[in-house]
C-alpha cells in the first residue's frame, strides 16, 4: 500500500492537555479549532472532554454546530469570530456562545436572539479581534448587565517569555476587566506558562495540547510514517528531483517515498529536511514534488519499506524550521490522503 500513515497520539494529546490544566488554578477549556489543529475533531474533542474539558473554542459558527453534533448538549462552545450577520440559526440551533467583538455584533445577538448566551472579546494590544478601549467603555456597563458568561483577550508574544508586549496586554486587560463579575481569560498555552498572573479563571490551551511549541515538554501526538515506493542507485553526478537542484557527490542510494506537498510536507522544506529509519537520519534529496520526495537510505542497512517523519525523533516544530513556518501550519497541512489511526482512546 502506497497510502502514508498519520497515527494520533490520544493518550498524548491527554496528558499534555491535563498537564497545562494542572499549571494553572482555573478552569481550563480546549481549543479545537480548524478540525482540532488538523488532527480531527470528531476523535480529539471527545477525549478532550472525557479528560474533563468543558468549555470548548472554534473559530466559526459553523465549526461550532458539528462540535455540539459530536459532544451533545453539555459542553460551552465558544465562538472566537463573535455573532457574524447570518449565523443567528446556526447560534441558537447549536447553543453556542458568541464572543461578542464589536458594538455592532451586540446589537445583531440582543436583537436578534435576546437572552441567549454570549461572551466578550477584548483587543488589549493585538489590533486583531475584540472591542478597544474606547469602545469597551462605553459598552461595558450594558454588557456586563447581561452576564456574559466569559471576558477574554488574546496574547500576541506570549511564545516570547521576556517580550515586553506581554505586560502591557497583561496590564491593558486589567484595567479593562478589573472589579467585573464575570469570568476572565487571557491565555492560550504561552499565557499559561507565563505564569499565575496571566492565568485568570479560564485558561485554554491550543497547540501544546496537540503537542508543539512553545510547551517544550510537550508528548508528540501526531507520528506520520511513508511507505517507500522504490529505491535506486544513483551514480555520482547524476541529478534528482524536478531541476535538477540535488547531485549525487558518490553512489547513493535513492527512496522514492509516496508523499509530498498534497501532504502537508512543504516544498520550502527542500534541501533541508529529513526523515528516520529507525535510529538512521535519512536526508530529503532534491525538490519536494507533489506526491514523491527522494530521500538517501544510503546508510541504512536493509531496504527500509517505510520512513519515520513525525515521531520520536523530530516534532511538528523541527518540520516547521526547516519551512521557514510554524508548527501550527505543519499540523494544519497534513491534509486528508493519510490513512489515519487514533490510539490510546
Amino acid at each position: 500500500m502506497a497510502q502514508a500513515k498519520l497515527t494520533i497520539d490520544l493518550a498524548a494529546l491527554r496528558a499534555n492537555w491535563r498537564t497545562l490544566a494542572n499549571m494553572a488554578q482555573a478552569e481550563t477549556g480546549a481549543v479545537v479549532k480548524a478540525n482540532a489543529y488538523g488532527l480531527g475533531i470528531d476523535r480529539v474533542a471527545p477525549a478532550l472532554a472525557e479528560e474533563g474539558a468543558r468549555r470548548f473554542f472554534v473559530a466559526v459558527a459553523e465549526e461550532g454546530a458539528e462540535l455540539r453534533r459530536i459532544l451533545g448538549p453539555r459542553p460551552e462552545i465558544c465562538v472566537f469570530s463573535g455573532h457574524m450577520a447570518g449565523d443567528a440559526p446556526l447560534i441558537r440551533d447549536a447553543q453556542l456562545t458568541p464572543m461578542i467583538n464589536s458594538v455592532d455584533q451586540m446589537l445583531r445577538h440582543v436583537e436578534g436572539l435576546p437572552g441567549h448566551a454570549f461572551g466578550i472579546q477584548l483587543d488589549s494590544g493585538m489590533n486583531r479581534l475584540g472591542m478597544e478601549p474606547a469602545e469597551w467603555s462605553a459598552l461595558r456597563d450594558i454588557a456586563l448587565s447581561q452576564k456574559p458568561s466569559l471576558v477574554m483577550s488574546h496574547l500576541a508574544c506570549a511564545d516570547e517569555p521576556d517580550h515586553a508586549m506581554n505586560m502591557q496586554q497583561l496590564h491593558a486587560f486589567r484595567q479593562m476587566t478589573d472589579g467585573i463579575d464575570a469570568p476572565r481569560s487571557l491565555s492560550a498555552t504561552g499565557g499559561v506558562l507565563l505564569g499565575p498572573e496571566f492565568h485568570f479563571d479560564v485558561t485554554r490551551p491550543g497547540i501544546g495540547t496537540y503537542g508543539g511549541l512553545p510547551f517544550a515538554d510537550a508528548r508528540p501526538v501526531a507520528h506520520v510514517e511513508i511507505p517507500v515506493i522504490q529505491i535506486r542507485d544513483v551514480a555520482p553526478g547524476e541529478t534528482v528531483g524536478y531541476g535538477n537542484t540535488w547531485t549525487a557527490q558518490r553512489p547513493t542510494r535513492v527512496a522514492t517515498i509516496a508523499a509530498g506537498y498534497a501532504d502537508g510536507i512543504l516544498r520550502s522544506m527542500s534541501h533541508k529536511a529529513q526523515m528516520w529509519a529507525g535510529d538512521t537520519c535519512c536526508p530529503m534529496l532534491g525538490r519536494i514534488s507533489m506526491d514523491l520526495i527522494g530521500v538517501d537510505v544510503t546508510e541504512v542497512k536493509d531496504a527500509p519499506e517505510t520512513l519515520e517523519l513525525l515521531g520520536a525523533h523530530q516534532g511538528v516544530d523541527r518540520l516547521a524550521d526547516w519551512a521557514g513556518s510554524i508548527g501550527y501550519e505543519i499540523l494544519t497541512s497534513l491534509g486528508a490522503r493519510y490513512a489515519r489511526t487514533y490510539t490510546g482512546a
